[in-house]
C-alpha cells in the first residue's frame, strides 16, 4: 500500500526575507504542522539568512538577490527583477514538489502573473493581502504619479480575480476584498498577524538596557518614508528640548530605507544622546529590547493606507505588557482599544504629550499594559488566527476559482 504524500504548497514573499518576516514564517510553520510540504521563496537578507537554499524546521526556503528602491522608477526595476527571480525559483520548486497551491504575499501585487502561468499546471492561487498596494504607492509618492496608482489598482484587481481564496490581515482588508475586489465574503479569511506566545515572549534571562536613563520608549518595525519616523523625531525633540525631559531614552528597532536620513535628522536636531537606531536585529533581540522598555510608540500617520492597516508593532507591545501611544487610526483603535493613548492624527506635539502622560504616571502605564496583555492572551494570538489560515487552504483545495 503506497503512502499518500502530503499536499505541497509554495509561498512567495518579496518584502522581507524568511524567517525574519514573522507573519510568513508563522504561516509556513502552521501549514507544516497541518501536514503540508511547505516551500518559501523570498529575498536574501542583509548579513543574515543569505543562503540561496536551506531547510529550517522542515520548511524549504529558496532565496534570491534583490535591492531596495526609493523612487517610482526604481520600484519598477526592483519589482521586475524580483518577479523574474521568483518565476525561475517557482518553476524549480514546482519541478521538485509539484505544489498544488501558490500563496502570494504582497506587496507588490504582481505575483499573480506567476500564478496565472502556473494555473496551466493546475496550481490554485491564494492571495495573502498584507498591504493596500494602491494606497501604499499614494502614501510614498502622494499624488505625483496617478499612472502608478492606476497600475497598482489593476494589479490588485487581477490578484483578487485570480485567487481561489484570499487572506486578509484585518476586517478593513476583508471589506476591501469584498467591495473593491468583488470577492465572496465566504472566501475571504481574516488572519491577523498576532504574536505566537509560544515563541515571542519575555526572555527567561533578561539583559536590562536602559541606555543610562530611568525610562525607555521603544519603536519596533521597518523604517520607510510612510512610517512616520519623521513625526516621531519631532515628538522626541519636543519632549527633550521644550519639555526639558532628560530622563528618557528612545530606541528605534529595525532596518529600513530611511535609516541614513534618520541619522542625519538626529544629528541635526542634536538628539544623539537620546535616540538609538539599532538597525536590523533578530527576533530574540527585539524581545530583549521590549523587555527593557516602559512603553511603545506607533507614529504611523493617518492616511488612506494606515487608517485601514493593522500595525504589527502594536501587537508586539501589547504582548510584552507595554502601553502604546499611536495616532487615532480606525484599525489601530480597533486593535489596541483601551490599552493605548491616542494622539490627534499627524500632530507630533500631541503625540509627544501622550508619551509624557505615560512617562509621568507608572500606574497608568501598568493599567494600560495589563489591559493590552490580557487582550493578547484571551484572543489576539496566533493560536486563534492560524485556524483561519488552515480553513483558507482547505477551501482552496476543495474547489477552484470563486
Amino acid at each position: 500500500m503506497s503512502r499518500r504524500m502530503p499536499p505541497a504548497v509554495c509561498i512567495i514573499v518579496e518584502n522581507l526575507t524568511v524567517p525574519l518576516d514573522r507573519r510568513v514564517w508563522k504561516e509556513a510553520c502552521a501549514l507544516r504542522d497541518a501536514g503540508y510540504r511547505v516551500s518559501v521563496i523570498c529575498p536574501k537578507g542583509k548579513g543574515v539568512f543569505t543562503a540561496g537554499y536551506e531547510i529550517l524546521d522542515g520548511v524549504e526556503i529558496y532565496r534570491h538577490w534583490t535591492w531596495e528602491a526609493s523612487t517610482a522608477a526604481g520600484y519598477f526595476v526592483e519589482y521586475s527583477v524580483a518577479l523574474v527571480a521568483e518565476l525561475v525559483l517557482s518553476l524549480k520548486v514546482f519541478a521538485r514538489t509539484r505544489f498544488r497551491l501558490l500563496q502570494a504575499c504582497n506587496p507588490p501585487d504582481t505575483i499573480f502573473l506567476i500564478a496565472l502561468f502556473l494555473k496551466l499546471f493546475g496550481v490554485r492561487f491564494i492571495f495573502d493581502h498584507h498591504d493596500l498596494g494602491p494606497e501604499l504607492f499614494e502614501a510614498k509618492f502622494g499624488k505625483r504619479s496617478r499612472l502608478l496608482y492606476r497600475i497598482a489598482r489593476l494589479a490588485e484587481a487581477c490578484s483578487f480575480r485570480l485567487a481561489s481564496t484570499c487572506i486578509a490581515t484585518n476586517q478593513s482588508f476583508k471589506d476591501v476584498a469584498v467591495a473593491r475586489g468583488g470577492k465572496d465574503p465566504e472566501r475571504v479569511f481574516v488572519v491577523r498577524n498576532c504574536p505566537d506566545l509560544k515563541t515571542f515572549s519575555r526572555p527567561a534571562v533578561r539583559t536590562a538596557n536602559k541606555f543610562g536613563k530611568p525610562l525607555v520608549v521603544s519603536y519596533v518595525g521597518f523604517m520607510g518614508s510612510q512610517d512616520g519616523l519623521d513625526l516621531l523625531l519631532e515628538s522626541i525633540e519636543h519632549i527633550v528640548k521644550h519639555e526639558n525631559r532628560q530622563d528618557t531614552h528612545f530606541v528605534l528597532i529595525g532596518g529600513g530605507t530611511v535609516i541614513s536620513e534618520l541619522q542625519a535628522t538626529i544629528a541635526r536636531k542634536d538628539l544623539e544622546a537620546y535616540v538609538t537606531l539599532t538597525g536590523q536585529v533578530t527576533h530574540e533581540e527585539v524581545a530583549n529590547y521590549l523587555s527593557s522598555a516602559d512603553l511603545g510608540v506607533a507614529p504611523d500617520p493617518k492616511n488612506a493606507m494606515n487608517d485601514q492597516s493593522t500595525m504589527v508593532k502594536i501587537f508586539e507591545y501589547m504582548a510584552f505588557g507595554l502601553p502604546v501611544v499611536l495616532f487615532d487610526l480606525k484599525e489601530g483603535r480597533r486593535l489596541a482599544d483601551s490599552a493605548a493613548l491616542y494622539a490627534v492624527p499627524n500632530d507630533p506635539i500631541d503625540f509627544a504629550n501622550q508619551i509624557i502622560k505615560l512617562l509621568d504616571c507608572k500606574k497608568l502605564r501598568e493599567e494600560l499594559g495589563e489591559t493590552g496583555r490580557k487582550r493578547i492572551e484571551e484572543r489576539l494570538n496566533w493560536e486563534f488566527e492560524k485556524v483561519s489560515l488552515i480553513r483558507a487552504y482547505d477551501m482552496a483545495l476543495q474547489s477552484g476559482r470563486a
